[in-house]
């Protein structure tokens, strides 16, 4: 697990159940990297996932990652992301506990104000 991860799980809270999924890229030793992250209706931080693609399989991997580390969100709101919403579908194949999923373009504005 890298340390900056290490650090950060040392001051998690609980986060409630309807989150805010966001990918963007960021600079990371002058290379491109995409930043998973969600966070809760309050504004906590879920999880974050550093990746160097953009796809499906990195959007599952971080879905996988957090829903382990907190429990079946209720709710996730995401942008219009066709591999986010495949990965989401993904992650539900086989699971009886319901979750609504809302893709609309401007309902993440939560996180892109939140910055920790």
């Amino acid at each position: 697990m890298p340390l900056i991860e290490q650090m950060a799980r040392k001051h998690k809270r609980l986060v409630g159940s309807s989150w805010r999924m966001k990918e963007t890229y960021i600079k990371v030793e002058g290379a491109r990297k995409c930043l998973y992250r969600a966070v809760d209706k309050q504004g906590k931080t879920v999880d974050f996932l550093l990746t160097v693609k953009r796809d499906m399989a990195a959007a599952k991997r971080f879905l996988d990652k957090a829903i382990g580390a907190n429990d079946n969100p209720d709710k996730v709101a995401m942008d219009k992301s066709g591999a986010n919403k495949a990965a989401i579908n993904a992650v539900r194949v086989g699971q009886d506990v319901p979750m609504v999923v809302r893709q609309v373009k401007y309902l993440n504005n939560i996180i892109e104000h939140d910055q920790g």
